[in-house]
């Protein structure tokens, strides 16, 4: 993994998470939306993996699919944290 794909993952995290955070109506600093979009990231990849669910959607060289797959799967984990922690 390079630089340039932990960035572009770093950013795609925050990007997932603020979403994550806005739909949920949570509150949460960057750090735990970074976090929680990069789990996300792979929660959502494993899940729509396993349902065989492709969204590729790009405006030129971003792929915003991934950043909704990702927030979607932020969505589930802070859900998940949210009823944990209650």
């Amino acid at each position: 993994m390079s630089l340039y794909d932990i960035i572009v993952a770093i950013i795609v995290g925050a990007i997932s998470g603020w979403l994550a955070g806005f739909i949920m109506n949570s509150k949460g600093s960057l750090l735990r939306n970074i976090i929680l979009g990069i789990l996300g990231g792979f929660v959502g990849s494993f899940l729509f993996g396993l349902l065989h669910i492709s969204i590729d959607v790009a405006i030129g060289p971003i792929n915003v699919g991934t950043i909704i797959v990702s927030a979607i799967g932020a969505c589930i984990v802070l859900f998940i944290v949210n009823k944990l922690f209650k």
